[in-house]
């Protein structure tokens, strides 16, 4: 089953999760072993998220919250640690992630990438110019990439 996954710096990799133990495969890789939440922010994708990264400290993921946001029309809650994206069923289960949703996310993880990198001689004047900038951006990509 195809899956990406985003870390922290916003370096996403392919996945290929077995199909009948892909549950216990994302759990090690978003490094929680009692607790995943899912996540959907899109009608054909689920997002694996640790279950207490927040409360553990785990560092934002700032392209997984630009992906999400977009998909979702609005700023929403930080998210932390690295995330597996996978395809969402009608039902709610978990499948391949298709080709667009994939290009979605590595496009939004590389234009989260640049744009940080950019900040660093060009830093943006507030948090709220920063959201809307990333935002701008995110949007932009999940748009061209349709």
């Amino acid at each position: 089953m195809q899956a990406l996954r985003i870390d922290t710096d916003t370096t996403v990799t392919d996945l290929n999760l077995p199909e009948t133990d892909a549950h216990s495969v994302i759990r090690d890789l978003v490094g929680s072993p009692d607790a995943v939440d899912q996540g959907t922010y899109h009608r054909r994708a689920l997002l694996h998220i640790h279950g207490n990264g927040q409360q553990i400290g785990l560092p934002a993921n700032l392209a997984a919250w630009a992906l999400v946001s977009i998909w979702r029309g609005s700023p929403l809650y930080p998210l932390a640690g690295t995330i597996v994206v996978t395809g969402r069923t009608a039902s709610g289960d978990t499948e391949t992630l298709n080709d667009e949703l994939a290009q979605h996310v590595k496009a939004v993880a590389q234009t989260v990438r640049e744009t940080m990198q950019a900040w660093r001689t060009r830093p943006p004047v507030s948090n709220d110019a920063a959201i809307r900038e990333l935002l701008t951006y995110a949007a932009r990509d999940v748009v061209s990439s349709r």
